[in-house]
């Protein structure tokens, strides 16, 4: 493990904190590697049960690409004629594959700016819990680079096509009251409380029933993409799963007896 991210297990919740507050939690190799293989292990991990990211510091989340270094790989890829974007393969895509795709809650604790490809981690999670003295910018055109890091899915998800247009091809910084507005976050808080109201919101998710968080996750990937017909389909394949969960005799049981459920996460 990199000392660039720190990973903290706390009862079923995975805290993981991207750790360059010096060079405002820009992603070099060496955290690219640690981050990708840290929300791997998470999503794989059935001990956990929902996955808090953020950013150390409080002047960024994430700036995305290391621009420092990224600078010396495009010397390099120019004196060897090998190309300079193996990132994307490498790291990203597999990293928000994780980060999307797990069948678990995901909140971001969006401590500071989140730009480029760190607005794609952030928007990749299912929550967005935001400081008030925060933002996000989408940043790629200003470096003559496209979207990566999902964010050409994800993005248009959240405040649709035209609106997704507009912010990727005239990036600008989307301060915390206007991301509100726009569902780019789920919650604004005062900067001080921000690190407990998100782990307060994430414990929550991880006391949750996660086999139906996972299957309303599924869901609605699946309805993304497919006709109406396939997805009713695909709802009674998933409340089927739902269904034979011990999480729901577990709430019946509760509702029935008009006790908060314990849930088990299975």
């Amino acid at each position: 493990m990199s000392d660039s991210v720190l990973y903290e297990l706390d009862g079923g919740l995975a805290v993981i904190t991207i750790n360059r507050p010096d060079a405002m939690n820009a992603l070099d190799t060496a955290t690219k590697v640690a981050l990708r293989d840290t929300v791997t292990e998470a999503a794989n991990d059935p001990a956990v049960r929902a996955v808090l990211l953020t950013g150390a510091g409080d002047r960024a989340f994430c700036v995305g690409q290391d621009l420092k270094e990224h600078l010396g790989l495009l010397k390099r890829a120019e004196e060897t004629g090998e190309g300079a974007l193996k990132t994307v393969s490498e790291h990203y895509n597999p990293l928000l594959r994780a980060l999307a795709g797990m069948a678990k809650p995901t909140v971001a604790a969006v401590n500071g700016v989140a730009a480029g490809a760190g607005a794609g981690l952030a928007f990749a999670c299912d929550f967005r819990i935001v400081a008030d003295t925060a933002g996000f910018n989408t940043s790629f055109v200003g470096v003559a680079l496209t979207a990566d890091s999902g964010v050409s899915w994800t993005l248009p998800r959240l405040v649709g096509h035209a609106r997704a247009t507009e912010l990727l091809m005239l990036p600008r910084t989307v301060k915390s009251d206007e991301a509100l507005g726009l569902g780019l976050a789920t919650r604004v808080v005062p900067t001080a409380e921000l690190a407990a109201t998100a782990r307060a919101f994430a414990a929550e998710l991880a006391a949750g029933p996660t086999v139906a968080y996972a299957a309303v996750k599924e869901s609605l990937a699946y309805a993304a993409s497919h006709s109406f017909s396939e997805l009713l389909e695909k709802e009674d394949e998933l409340q089927t799963r739902a269904g034979e969960s011990e999480d729901h005799r577990i709430a019946v049981r509760a509702f029935v007896a008009k006790e908060k459920p314990a849930y088990v996460g299975r």
